[in-house]
């Protein structure tokens, strides 16, 4: 008897022990994630008795919270709502957060570590817990500028813009887009019925185009193209190329032609800068074709391809494909096949190239700051990956300049200011319209804004759909709302 009643003992010990470190380790190691997750009521039911840090754009609120007269306390609102919405995110009792709101929830609630002297201070005096405010890197007048060149025509896309010498956002706009208001009311049916609408809208005005959604680049990846031949050693801007009409690929009947039927420069041989000028499929495909695949894969992760960027909004990789047969290989060295890029990794091309070759980080999130303004976090500029020489850079650069001045980016030119850009229009099936690309940036001498517009959808005939007739003009005026302030 006496040995089963120790067996017993023993194991209650032990279940004892084992609850204890489970509780241990969830105490020391868990409470945060799981006071993190959007499905934890009773947190949510005490975080809306917070007064949550306001996200500021140029020094204003984009998102704060002000009192209420009901159980929350406190309402949480979004001026100029859609402009930001795909940034800031919503704060929603039924739905949780995202974005923004998302993944800077414990420095807005005030619960992170970095704010507990705070959290003292505040106990201490009897005030209420009290969050720290989030300031973006956006510029509201490039912001603005993108939206409205979106919205103006009902184009279905995104644009974004960068500083290219630190990697800051300067603009992120997705439209169509959505009002997170409707999801931070109080009244909890009609917050219901919004989410309903906006989650079964076929044209997804939730989804953030620019760093969520990849799209075939076109001829705006004929730029990692190029970037390779000249990385090469084998090629400069006057190197002759071939430039037919129409290039007979090999190991399939299927040739590849350019987007106007006709030869490049007048002839079945151009230069490399009337190649470019001109976006020459035959001669990038045949490009891709002499360098290989594995020199256009290198190239393309030189500027953030494969990798997530900005996850803080749960930005997605950008894609190179991995064993491309020679037919596959000439689609995608002109941005075809299965070539996918975001509007976010697009513009770090046109940016690694304006900033010497040099590809930096892109962030969103300029700083934090503490309700008495100080300073517990501020984002330093950090290089992700050296793309191409700064000699290259500047190669490329003088024939980005050229296709603006002379060649398909013409609508993007300026009277007093030097451009630098590139043309797309990606084609995907027969049922549904090519997508239309611009990338920039300006001043072509002395970049403060490299840009990336991708649309769509644009509501008009396939025969009009073009790279820089659609997209182009709205990369000047973000680049113009930049540079002119």
């Amino acid at each position: 008897m006496n040995s089963a009643i120790r067996r017993l003992a023993v194991a209650a010990i032990v279940l004892m022990l084992a609850l204890l470190a489970n509780a241990t380790y969830i105490q020391a190691f868990r409470a945060q994630e799981l006071n993190e997750r959007n499905d934890n009521r009773r947190v949510r039911d005490d975080q809306f008795s917070v007064d949550r840090g306001p996200i500021l754009v140029a020094g204003q609120p984009v998102a704060e919270s002000k009192p209420s007269n009901d159980r929350f306390v406190y309402q949480r609102t979004y001026s100029n709502g859609p402009l930001y919405a795909h940034t800031t995110g919503y704060y929603s009792y039924l739905y949780g957060r995202s974005g923004i709101e998302q993944t800077e929830n414990s420095q807005l609630n005030g619960s992170d570590p970095s704010l507990v002297f705070r959290r003292l201070i505040d106990m201490v005096t009897g005030k209420r817990q009290q969050g720290a405010s989030v300031a973006l890197t956006l510029n509201p007048r490039a912001q603005k500028a993108a939206a409205d060149g979106l919205n103006d025509k009902n184009f279905h896309g995104a644009v974004v813009a960068l500083d290219p010498k630190t990697g800051a956002v300067l603009a992120s706009v997705s439209a169509p887009s959505y009002d997170p208001n409707l999801l931070a009311s109080h009244d909890l049916k009609k917050v219901n019925e919004s989410w309903k609408q906006l989650t079964t809208d076929p044209d997804q005005p939730m989804l953030n185009r620019a760093v969520r959604e990849t799209y075939p680049p076109g001829s705006t990846f004929k730029l990692v193209t190029l970037a390779a031949a000249l990385s090469s050693g084998k090629y400069n801007k006057d190197t002759p190329v071939d430039s037919p009409a129409r290039m007979d690929l090999p190991q399939t009947s299927a040739d590849l032609v350019n987007h106007d039927g006709r030869n490049c420069g007048g002839s079945n041989k151009a230069t490399l800068l009337v190649a470019l000028r001109n976006s020459c499929n035959t001669s990038f495909g045949r490009l891709g074709l002499d360098l290989g695949a594995d020199a256009l894969r290198e190239q393309s992760e030189k500027f953030g391809f494969g990798e997530r960027h900005l996850p803080e909004l749960g930005g997605v990789a950008s894609q190179f494909p991995e064993d491309p047969n020679e037919p596959q290989l000439a689609q995608s060295a002109i941005g075809q096949f299965d070539v996918r890029a975001t509007p976010l990794q697009m513009a770090m091309v046109a940016a690694g190239i304006a900033n010497g070759g040099e590809v930096m980080k892109p962030y969103v999130v300029a700083s934090v700051r503490t309700a008495d303004l100080k300073t517990i976090e501020q984002t330093k500029p950090e290089a992700l990956h050296q793309a191409v020489t700064p000699e290259v850079a500047d190669q490329i650069t003088q024939m980005m300049v050229d296709v603006v001045d002379n060649g398909t980016g013409e609508p993007a030119r300026m009277q007093d200011v030097q451009v630098a850009g590139k043309t797309g229009t990606a084609q995907t099936s027969a049922d549904r319209p090519p997508y239309a690309w611009f990338v920039a940036f300006a001043p072509a001498d002395d970049p403060k804004v490299a840009v990336a517009v991708a649309i769509e959808k644009a509501g008009v005939d396939r025969s009009d759909i073009a790279g820089g007739r659609l997209a182009g003009p709205i990369a000047k005026d973000v680049i113009q709302a930049v540079i002119n302030q």
